[in-house]
């Protein structure tokens, strides 16, 4: 199944990745990726879907989408480092993915969550991404 980043959410002060499920009467239900738990987010919860979500490049910008394709190119079937692991190989992996990151605004704070959100869908959910058509698709039905 494909994942479909515009219905995959990052929600304030909530580690990991959750899945849109419904809008509600005073908010968003979602579907948390490790613990498969259902909850309600209010108007105050500060959610965003990793579709809206670029990383800062010499370039201009480059979407999240890019961004864990091009992690998949430099992994292959390896996770991710995870926060615990050192700066200095979060910027290694990010150098070789991304060798063009704009290091005055892209933080290592920013390359942890990345990996964590990657190693996320490499487990619960799929590399293999929804292309734009598709969720229109969705979205209508």
């Amino acid at each position: 199944m494909k994942t479909d980043l515009a219905k995959t959410l990052s929600i304030s002060g909530r580690p990991g990745l959750y899945r849109y499920l419904a809008q509600g009467r005073n908010g968003i239900i979602a579907e948390s990726f490790r613990e498969g738990k259902r909850e309600m987010f209010d108007i105050h919860s500060r959610v965003t879907t990793l579709a809206d979500i670029s990383i800062y490049t010499s370039d201009g910008e480059l979407k999240l989408k890019e961004v864990f394709l091009a992690l998949k190119g430099v992994l292959g079937d390896k996770p991710a480092p995870v926060a615990k692991d050192s700066e200095k190989e979060l910027k290694a992996l990010f150098g070789k993915a991304v060798p063009n990151y704009d290091a005055d605004r892209f933080y290592v704070s920013h390359m942890k969550k990345i990996a964590d959100w990657y190693n996320d869908l490499v487990r619960f959910a799929s590399l293999d991404f929804a292309e734009e058509e598709e969720q229109a698709e969705n979205a209508e039905s």
